[in-house]
C-alpha cells in the first residue's frame, strides 16, 4: 500500500480546512476540533494511506492526547479504548474466526461444489446455486470480500472456461451471467443477517447508542427476511432475464463439480465437527438470545473449534484479518462515540428537525432513506460510509417528533448491504468480479444502476411497511 504524500495530502488538508474554520453556533471549539480530526479518518479510510486500523488507533491517540473528547485524561483514555470493551467487536472477531474455519476444513468450498452439482444442468439453475451457496455461507462469514471473492469467486471463476467462455472470447455466453449474479447476490445476503457484514454490526451498535434501538442477531434476521428472500429469488431471475447468456444448458459444470469433489475426497472430520459448530451457533443465536448473549455463543463456539483441533490455537493467533478486523472496528466505535460525546450528533438533529419541520413524517422516512442508499455512489467502502455517515442520519430520525425510529432505522441498515450492488468500486469483492472482464464497465454501472433501483424499491415497498408492522 502506498503512503505516497498525495494518500497523506487529501486527508490532512480536508482536517486543516475544518479545524481552520470558524465552529458553527452551538458547538464548542473541541467539538469542532474533534468534528476535524474525524474528518481526517474517514477521507483516510478513503484514500489509504496507511491501513485503516492504524489511522484509526491514531485518530483516538489524537483525541485523547489533546483531551477533545473527556474532561480529563482518565476520561479520555476510557472514551479511547472503549471500543475494545463492546460486544459487538467481539462478535465481528468471532465471526471471522467462523471464516477461518470454514476455509481452513474447505467445508466451504465443498458446500459450494455440492450445490453447483445438483443445481448445475441449466444456466438458471447454475446461477441459483452459486446464490444459495453464499446464502448457506453468509451467517458465519462476516467478511462478504472473503466469502464472496475469497469462496465463491475461485469456483465461479474455473466454470465459463469449460464453455470456452473468456473476457476475451464470448463473455455472455455464460460466463457474464454467472459473474454479475454471484456478486449482485452478495449484496443481497449481506443485508440478510446480522453476521453476513462486518459494518452491518458497526451500525447495529451506531443505532443502539444513538438512536436507543435494540437490533439483535434474532430481530435481525426477522425484519431483513421478506426484502431478503424476495430478492434473493429475483437477483438470478432478473438477471437472466434483463442480461441473458447464450447458453442456456450447462450440463458440463455438473461433471466438472463432481470431479472436483471426488478429489476432494470425502469429508474429513473437521469438517464434519465445523458444520455441527456452525450449525449449534446458528441454532443458538436464533432461540437462545433470550438467555444467552450472540458473543457468548460465539466464544464458546470458537474454543470449541481449537478444542476439537478444527483450527489451531496457532492458526487463531495467526488470523491476521481477524485481529485487523477487531482493532479496525473497535477504533471505529470508539471515533462514533466521539461525536455523540462531544455534542455534535446532536447539534445536527437539531437542525436537522427544525429544517424538516413541516413535511410529512413518512416522506421525510422515505426520503430518508433514499438519500442514505444513494450517498453511497460516493464511497468506496460500506464501513466508510456507516462510520460517517449513518451517525448523522441516526441522530436526525431520533431527533424529529413523530418519526417512527424503529423503522426508519431498520430501513437505513438493511440498505447498508444492497448499496453494494450499486457500482464496481461500492463493496470489498466489486473490484473483484468487476476486474475479472467479463462485465464491461458500461454493463457493470447500467446493472448496478437497474438492480439498485429494484433493491432499494424492494425496500421501501416491501420492507419499510414491514418494519412499520415490526414496530407497532
Amino acid at each position: 500500500m502506498s503512503t505516497g504524500p498525495v494518500r497523506w495530502l487529501v486527508p490532512i488538508g480536508g482536517a486543516c480546512l475544518v479545524w481552520l474554520l470558524p465552529g458553527p453556533p452551538g458547538l464548542t471549539a473541541d467539538a469542532w476540533r474533534y468534528v476535524a480530526l474525524f474528518v481526517f479518518v474517514i477521507i483516510g479510510l478513503v484514500t489509504e494511506p496507511v491501513p485503516g486500523p492504524v489511522l484509526g488507533l491514531l485518530g483516538l491517540s489524537v483525541g485523547a492526547g489533546l483531551g477533545l473528547v473527556g474532561r480529563t485524561p482518565a476520561e479520555s483514555v476510557r472514551w479511547a479504548l472503549s471500543g475494545f470493551n463492546n460486544e459487538v467487536v467481539w462478535l465481528v472477531f468471532s465471526a471471522t474466526i467462523f471464516a477461518l474455519g470454514y476455509e481452513a476444513t474447505g467445508l466451504g468450498r465443498r458446500i459450494a461444489l455440492l450445490l453447483v452439482k445438483v443445481l448445475g444442468r441449466r444456466t438458471l439453475g447454475l446461477g441459483y446455486a452459486i446464490a444459495l451457496a453464499d446464502l448457506v455461507l453468509a451467517p458465519f462469514m462476516p467478511s462478504n470480500t472473503a466469502r464472496s471473492a475469497g469462496t465463491i469467486y475461485p469456483i465461479v471463476k474455473s466454470i465459463p472456461q469449460l464453455y470456452g467462455s473468456t473476457p476475451a472470447k464470448d463473455p455472455r455466453a455464460i460466463g457474464a451471467y454467472l459473474f454479475w449474479t454471484a456478486f449482485a447476490t452478495t449484496a443481497v445476503t449481506s443485508s440478510m443477517f446480522l453476521t453476513a457484514m462486518a459494518p452491518n454490526l458497526l451500525a447495529v451498535e451506531l443505532a443502539r447508542t444513538i438512536a436507543g434501538v435494540e437490533i439483535t442477531w434474532t430481530s435481525w434476521l426477522i425484519g431483513a427476511l421478506p426484502v431478503g428472500l424476495v430478492l434473493f429469488l429475483l437477483t438470478p431471475l432478473v438477471t437472466y432475464l434483463v442480461y441473458p447468456p447464450a447458453i442456456t444448458q450447462a450440463g458440463r459444470v455438473v461433471e466438472w463439480a463432481a470431479g472436483e469433489l471426488l478429489r476432494m475426497g470425502p469429508p474429513s472430520r473437521r469438517e464434519w465437527t465445523m458444520g455441527l459448530l456452525a450449525v449449534l451457533a446458528l441454532v443458538l443465536w436464533i432461540v437462545g438470545s433470550g438467555f444467552v448473549a450472540a458473543v457468548t455463543v460465539s466464544l464458546l463456539v470458537i474454543s470449541l473449534m481449537v478444542l476439537t483441533r478444527v483450527v489451531s490455537w496457532t492458526d487463531v493467533l495467526g488470523h491476521a484479518q481477524g485481529w485487523n478486523v477487531l482493532i479496525w472496528f473497535a477504533t471505529l466505535v470508539a471515533l462514533a462515540d466521539g461525536l455523540n460525546q462531544v455534542g455534535f450528533l446532536r447539534w445536527v438533529a437539531e437542525g436537522s428537525a427544525s429544517a424538516l419541520a413541516g413535511v410529512p413524517i413518512m416522506a421525510t422516512a422515505v426520503t430518508l432513506i433514499v438519500i442514505f442508499f444513494l450517498i453511497h455512489y460516493f464511497f468506496a467502502s460500506t464501513t466508510a460510509h456507516t462510520t460517517s455517515v449513518l451517525p448523522a442520519f441516526l441522530a436526525t430520525v431520533a431527533g424529529i417528533q413523530g418519526m417512527p425510529v424503529e423503522a426508519v432505522v431498520l430501513g437505513l441498515v438493511f440498505s447498508l448491504g444492497l448499496m453494494g450492488v450499486l457500482t464496481p468500486y461500492a463493496t470489498g469483492p466489486a473490484p473483484v468480479w468487476y476486474s475479472a472482464g467479463y462485465i464491461s464497465t458500461t454493463e457493470f454501472w447500467k446493472l448496478g444502476g437497474l438492480m439498485g433501483l429494484l433493491y432499494l424499491g424492494t425496500l421501501l415497498v416491501l420492507g419499510f411497511p414491514y418494519a412499520l408492522y415490526l414496530a407497532g
